[in-house]
């Protein structure tokens, strides 16, 4: 398989289906989005943290690659005239959404309570997880932006909420196993 095509020279992408758009279209910010939401996801998983969390942000990385597919899929193509699915694509569902907040849970359970922001850092580990949660953020927005224009399956912005939901509380899960300080932010008041 080649993998350069020169189909996009021209500053055009093909999303599933065939049809082409110009690389600065909504969808393709969104899906490109999630795709770098996958990378940096990645990055964390490659830290020296639990084995568990790094089974579960494979299985993340897995499910952001069915985002993926959903938002490069171009509706008009995706279903046939008869109501069948065109396009063999997987879809998020509920118990996706539901092992995110299991894990959150979990994790929450283990925390002292939070009684004010935090400011991201304290440790590399923690500041990529923070980055990953920003990122997560971003694509969500996009997503939304793209959702008003041509509708989705509701799934994947539920997913993509909870997802950031995942990661800042992970980001405070990994700040007390690595016994890293978090910061408090406290606003300081004007004199």
């Amino acid at each position: 398989m080649k993998i350069y095509t020169k189909t996009g020279d021209k500053g055009t992408t093909a999303l599933f289906g065939g049809t082409r758009v110009p690389k600065h279209h909504i969808r393709i910010e969104s899906y490109g989005t999630v795709d770098e939401l996958n990378s940096h996801i990645g990055l964390l998983r490659d830290q020296d943290i639990d084995t568990h969390y790094k089974d579960i942000l494979i299985n993340i990385q897995d499910k952001l690659f069915t985002v993926g597919a959903v938002l490069a899929t171009d509706p008009e193509k995706a279903i046939l005239k008869s109501g069948k699915e065109r396009l063999n694509i997987p879809k998020i569902s509920n118990e996706d959404v539901e092992l995110l907040e299991h894990e959150i849970d979990n994790m929450n359970s283990q925390l002292p309570q939070m009684t004010h922001f935090v400011l991201p850092g304290g440790h590399q580990t923690v500041s990529f997880c923070h980055i990953a949660r920003c990122v997560c953020r971003r694509a969500e927005r996009l997503a939304t932006a793209l959702n008003e224009l041509e509708p989705f399956q509701a799934e994947v912005l539920t997913y993509l909420n909870r997802l950031s939901d995942y990661l800042f509380v992970l980001a405070r899960k990994l700040s007390k196993d690595l016994q890293a300080d978090e910061v408090k932010w406290i606003p300081k008041k004007n004199s």
